[in-house]
């Protein structure tokens, strides 16, 4: 699953993979394992694709619908 959210941010961006790995500093064969499921990305990776992708990662609690943000969660605590 992750790796088709992955893939499909790519593709909105309009990026191939080389670009994308090329600004994350890693192999392309390395984005392509994460985007066929070959190879599992740490969570800190999945967030730098998001941030290269102009996407951010948002948990919403369903009962309350309050959202916390990679970037908001230190305000938080």
């Amino acid at each position: 699953m992750i790796g088709k959210i992955l893939k499909y941010m790519r593709v909105q961006k309009k990026l191939n993979q080389i670009e994308l790995a090329q600004s994350l500093n890693i192999a392309q064969t390395t984005l392509s394992g994460y985007e066929t499921k070959y190879s599992n990305p740490t969570f800190e990776m999945i967030e730098k694709i998001a941030n290269s992708c102009d996407y951010e990662i948002v948990f919403r609690n369903k009962k309350t619908k309050e959202e916390i943000t990679t970037n908001n969660i230190g305000r938080k605590i």
